[in-house]
């Protein structure tokens, strides 16, 4: 201390002391630019009660509601497609995606450890930082190096990155669930039209017999001059549109299967393998009376979309951390040298340890873009969520609908198939005693059989109206039951 006066200690700590308030000034000016504007969704997400939705429990529906239906041959159809449709095969390749998509946003987390070696042959500036003699001469470069380097994260960035990886990761599980509900109800509304076919084919066919039998008795008749050639005629027109609603009955069915199989994702063999329907009443099926507010969460579709305005919201938070200071670590070890004889020289090992400091001070606006499309992105994100809910409300709403005026027609029909059915059954006592001609009994039994074609027609609407329900409700899907999809690491 005797060589240094006071006054010149006084002195060091005041420009100590400038040089601290001259950084605090530069750091405190950065942050103030680093600032986030305040801008926020403008869309809320649709609740139960916004839509009118009863209180009553949601009903509990099977998983495979298909099986209600009892045909063996049906369970085995979706079963098919469930274990190899390409549908399905597209949704679960995306959620392998999705999983590496936040495995890589999670590995950002960790440190990054890399190998850089070169050598070169090069002449060496004279006005550079080696000094003569190697300075203005051709010599050999060589450079090995470790490199180490860690981002800190320290405003949660790269947090906010692994969130909205990890909603988008659910939300593609989601659509996988929902995938494969509607790829169910589609092979169930399917089937049912190839159950239709065979309705209309079987009636066509009985309708074809008794129109054959009306040639013939007017053939008959006309050869006894009691009939002319036009009553022939009009008879056999009839019995051609009758062959011609057979033809297209078969071909419906030839449709319909060929439909099942693409579903299936198979070809014309698997078709072929498809026989006769046997479907009965889904008497397991609910019919609830009203749209309970549980359907929101019962239905996959849905969830999925409440996933994307999480991962919307997250990949917001990483648009506003971009603002804020990003800190790195980085620290090498390794060999350099001029020469190649002095590279493994005891003398060429390098050590070096750091950190970096990326401040965004001015972009001309880009951070502020990235954030304002980021906070769209929510809003669509929002907007698409309440339009999921609105349409299951209204599909569950059209199901109703549709069982309900089923029903009220199917009744209705019944009563006009019980009709025909007795005034054909005293129409063939009258025959019986001579009292009407047998050609008046024919007449009979073509409207019963016009009348038993429109209640098949209602009974199976029916059927594909309470598959219809199944679906909107849900089918099933339980959020708090982990399945095969959802069961994905969690980093």
């Amino acid at each position: 201390m005797s060589g240094i006066s006071v006054a010149t200690l006084a002195d060091a700590r005041r420009r100590r002391s400038a040089r601290s308030l001259a950084v605090l000034a530069l750091l405190s000016t950065g942050l103030a630019a680093c600032t986030p504007p305040d801008t926020r969704p403008q869309l809320t997400q649709r609740a139960p009660a916004d839509l009118g939705l009863s209180s009553a429990p949601m009903p509990v529906i099977d998983p495979a509601w298909w099986t209600a239906f009892g045909d063996p041959q049906l369970d085995r159809v979706v079963a098919d497609a469930l274990a190899g449709s390409p549908t399905l095969d597209a949704a679960l390749a995306r959620v392998r995606q999705a999983q590496a998509t936040l495995a890589r946003r999670d590995a950002e987390r960790g440190p990054d450890l890399t190998a850089d070696v070169t050598a070169q042959e090069a002449r060496i500036s004279g006005r550079y930082t080696i000094p003569p003699p190697f300075a203005g001469s051709v010599r050999f470069l060589g450079n090995a190096t470790a490199n180490l380097s860690w981002n800190l994260d320290l405003f949660g960035r790269q947090r906010a990155a692994i969130e909205g990886a990890r909603a988008a990761l659910e939300a593609t599980a989601l659509d996988a669930e929902a995938a494969r509900l509607m790829l169910a109800g589609s092979i169930v509304s399917t089937y049912a039209e190839v159950a239709r076919a065979e309705r209309v084919g079987a009636l066509a066919a009985q309708t074809i017999a008794t129109r054959e039998r009306a040639v013939r008795l007017i053939n008959v008749r006309r050869d006894n001059r009691l009939a002319s050639q036009i009553d022939v005629q009009a008879a056999t027109t009839l019995l051609a549109q009758a062959r011609v609603a057979l033809t297209r009955a078969e071909a419906a069915r030839v449709l319909a299967v060929n439909a099942l199989a693409a579903l299936v994702g198979r070809g014309p063999d698997y078709a072929a393998g498809i026989g006769a329907t046997r479907l009965a009443d889904p008497a397991g099926l609910p019919l609830p009376a009203t749209i309970p507010a549980d359907l929101i969460a019962r239905r996959a579709d849905i969830a999925a979309a409440a996933a994307r305005v999480d991962a919307a919201a997250a990949n917001r938070q990483v648009a506003r951390r971009a603002f804020y200071p990003n800190v790195n670590l980085i620290a090498l070890a390794g060999l350099q040298a001029v020469g190649i004889g002095n590279l493994f020289d005891p003398e060429a090992g390098t050590l070096g340890a750091g950190g970096a400091l990326h401040l965004p001070i001015f972009d001309s606006g880009r951070l502020r873009a990235d954030l304002d499309n980021a906070t769209a992105g929510v809003d669509v994100a929002i907007a698409d969520y309440n339009t999921s809910v609105v349409r299951a409300v209204r599909e569950a709403a059209d199901a109703l609908a549709a069982i309900d005026a089923a029903a009220n027609e199917a009744r209705a029909q019944a009563a006009v198939v019980r009709g025909f059915a007795e005034t054909n059954r005293l129409n063939a006592i009258r025959i019986s005693a001579g009292l009407d001609s047998r050609l008046s009994g024919i007449d009979t039994d073509i409207r019963l059989l016009d009348a038993q074609l429109a209640e098949a027609t209602l009974a199976v609407d029916a059927l594909a109206a309470r598959a219809r329900l199944a679906v909107a409700l849900g089918g099933g899907f339980d959020p708090s039951r982990p399945t095969l999809l959802t069961r994905t690491p969690t980093p």
